[in-house]
C-alpha cells in the first residue's frame, strides 16, 4: 500500500465525524413529526450517503412533493440545531489528515451532503484547509453514481490508478466501484465489516485514523 496512492477521497458522514447517530435521530424524530412510519435504525443508517432528497424517497416510498419537502426541511433543522465541532471528528482524525497532507497526499471529500452542510462542518472542525477540493450530492449526481468522484480526478488531473476512496458506506464503496477507483472501507460508521466486504474493499479498517498507518 506504501506510496500505492496520490489522492484520498474521503467520504465526510461517519468516516471523518462521528455524526451517524444523530442523523438517525434527526431523521426518525423528522418522521415522527411528519406522521410517517419512524424507520429502524440499521434502515435508517443504510440510506446514509445518499442525498437526503433520494434517501427520504428511499425510506418513505411513495410520499407525496409535499411530505417530501417537509422531511427534509425538519430533518434539515434538526441535524443543524447541533453545532459541530473539531471534537466530533473521530479520534485521531485530525493529525491524520494534517500528517497526510505534509508527507504529500492530495485530500478530498465526496458526500452526500448539500453544500451549505458540509461548508458548515468543514468551517466548524477547521478542516477546510486540508483538502484541495470537496464535492457535495446538491453539486452532481449522488452516490453510488460515479460522477463525484470523476469530476474530482478530472479537476485534479491524476491518474484513477493513483486514487483511493475511503468510506463507511456500502454507497461509498459502490460509487468507487462504478468509477473504477479503489476504495478502503471503514467499519465505525453506517454498515458493518461483514457487509462493507461485499463490495471489495482493498482492506476494510476498525477505525479511520487506521489508514495512516497502512499508507
Amino acid at each position: 500500500m506504501k506510496n500505492r496512492f496520490d489522492l484520498i477521497i474521503f467520504d465526510w458522514d461517519g468516516t471523518l465525524v462521528n455524526s451517524i447517530d444523530w442523523i438517525v435521530y434527526c431523521i426518525q424524530k423528522a418522521a415522527a413529526e411528519n406522521g410517517c412510519r419512524i424507520p429502524e435504525d440499521q434502515e435508517t443508517k443504510d440510506i446514509i450517503g445518499l442525498s437526503i432528497k433520494k434517501a427520504m424517497q428511499k425510506l418513505f416510498p411513495g410520499i407525496d412533493a409535499e411530505t417530501q419537502e417537509c422531511l427534509v426541511k425538519r430533518y434539515s433543522e434538526l441535524f443543524f440545531s447541533k453545532k459541530i465541532a473539531r471534537n466530533d471528528l473521530f479520534d485521531g482524525v485530525y493529525p491524520m489528515l494534517e500528517d497526510l497532507k505534509k508527507s504529500g497526499y492530495q485530500l478530498a471529500v465526496a458526500t452526500g451532503k448539500n453544500r451549505a452542510g458540509l461548508d458548515k462542518a468543514l468551517l466548524g472542525t477547521q478542516t477546510e484547509d486540508l483538502f484541495e477540493i470537496t464535492k457535495c450530492a446538491d453539486e452532481t449526481m449522488s452516490k453510488p453514481n460515479p460522477a463525484m468522484l470523476n469530476e474530482i480526478v478530472k479537476h485534479l488531473g491524476v491518474s484513477k490508478q493513483r486514487v483511493v476512496m475511503v468510506g463507511d458506506s456500502i454507497h461509498d464503496l459502490q460509487m468507487a466501484t462504478n468509477a473504477d477507483i479503489a476504495s478502503i472501507g471503514v467499519a465505525c460508521g453506517a454498515h458493518s465489516e461483514a457487509t462493507l466486504k461485499q463490495y471489495n474493499p482493498l482492506h476494510c479498517l476498525q477505525r479511520t485514523h487506521e489508514l495512516h498507518e497502512l499508507l
